[in-house]
């Protein structure tokens, strides 16, 4: 694969997508940051995303879209084992799916012949379209709707959250460049993480537990 390959990368603001993203530019990519607003409450995370894209000097793009989602009660103060159980009631059907299309589309349309996306599969949520077999059956949904499909690539999905905030600081992040409440509190000039959603509760774990690991280099 060229060096100079220009790829999409589907990027939200939070830990495990901007990980990506400068992954993507540390093998040399040419990156593209990809947003989608979708109505999500959580939306500051779209500004971490501009602000991050500013401070590497990476282009930004997002696109608005938007269909009629499940009402989610967001869980709080819960412990790992919890959400190890089961899917967590975060999980909006469809939202993978949808923004992965999306992505192979902008490709298409500004020349890049890859598109990379954060999912992880190893910890907590349970999300089935962040597994390798949904993404390889994307892949093959793909290759059949469009000729010269661009390779999809996902680095984190066989990492921890711990090995992912340790890989994050190696790539020169801190834990507040990113953003990963569910529940942000908006009262204020600038909005604060609730610090008892699920969301919030990992990135605590992962940053508090990424001493502990070796940052790995995920193969491509």
């Amino acid at each position: 694969m060229s060096s100079s390959t220009k790829c999409v990368v589907l990027h939200s603001g939070g830990l495990d997508s901007t990980v990506c993203l400068l992954l993507a530019r540390k093998h040399g990519r040419i990156p593209y940051s990809l947003g989608v607003g979708y109505g999500q409450k959580h939306d500051v995370e779209l500004a971490y995303a501009a602000r991050q894209c500013a401070r590497f000097g990476i282009d930004r793009h997002v696109l608005d879209v938007a269909w009629k989602k499940p009402e989610i009660e967001i869980p709080k103060d819960r412990s790992v084992a919890e959400m190890k159980a089961g899917i967590a009631p975060t999980f909006v059907p469809g939202r993978n799916a949808v923004f992965l299309a999306l992505a192979c589309a902008e490709a298409a349309g500004i020349g890049a012949t890859e598109v990379w996306l954060g999912v992880n599969a190893v910890d907590y949520s349970g999300y089935p379209d962040c597994r390798e077999s949904f993404l390889g059956a994307f892949r093959t949904m793909w290759a059949e709707a469009v000729p010269n499909p661009p390779r999809i690539v996902a680095p984190l999905v066989t990492l921890t959250k711990p090995e992912i905030a340790a890989l994050a600081r190696v790539l020169g992040l801190k834990p507040g460049d990113t953003w990963s409440c569910y529940a942000p509190d908006t009262s204020g000039p600038e909005p604060k993480p609730c610090g008892h959603c699920d969301a919030c509760l990992l990135h605590h774990h992962a940053w508090a537990e990424a001493d502990n690991v070796q940052a790995v280099a995920p193969a491509l």
